[in-house]
């Protein structure tokens, strides 16, 4: 799931969740607004029973990103907008 929230002075919040265990073991988000660095921005675990990453983008952005879990398993969001040959996009 993909959750966009207005942030301050013309920004916005991107949070990315995941059920807690699927996939089993850690997962990044990684993409452009990260120079595409598995572990910076890294999924953690949450009471409600996801795991959450968020980051804070200037509005009307274009984020490129795909989820890394385990093992090097590189995987897309359905809920994205659109995918390219990098990965997944959404304009926020």
């Amino acid at each position: 799931m993909i959750r966009i929230v207005p942030a301050k002075d013309q920004h916005v919040r991107v949070t990315w969740a995941l059920p807690r265990h699927e996939p089993p073991g850690p997962v990044s988000v990684v993409g452009d607004f990260n120079g595409w660095t598995p572990g910076a921005t890294e999924l953690r675990a949450r009471s409600n029973g996801n795991r959450t990453a968020a980051v804070v983008v200037p509005r009307g952005t274009t984020l490129r990103f795909r989820y890394l879990g385990s093992n090097g398993h590189w995987f897309d969001d359905s809920d994205a907008a659109a995918q390219d040959d990098r990965g997944c996009v959404i304009t926020v």
